[in-house]
């Protein structure tokens, strides 16, 4: 199992979240702040099985949007190894 987490820009979370969901990917929103004047942020954390990780990180490519300026990426992605997940 693998966690994805991914910052996006506040404006691509529903969309986002909404083609994850679609897709029978389960996630969870945290709202949180950062980058150049402390604009919006969320930040998705995204568990998958290890099949379904190019599938989670093509949604993030197609849905978030490039940044105003040439400098500014549309997300930034962790893929993490999962040891142990839970349900209770």
């Amino acid at each position: 199992m693998k966690l994805i987490i991914a910052i996006i820009r506040d404006g691509d979370n529903d969309r986002v979240s909404n083609k994850l969901t679609d897709a029978d990917l389960r996630v969870t929103c945290i709202a949180s702040t950062g980058g150049f004047l402390r604009s919006g942020r969320s930040t998705l954390l995204i568990g998958v099985d290890e099949s379904r990780v190019e599938d989670a990180l093509e949604i993030l490519r197609t849905e978030t949007t490039p940044g105003k300026s040439s400098d500014e990426k549309k997300a930034v992605v962790f893929v993490l190894n999962v040891e142990d997940f839970v349900q209770i």
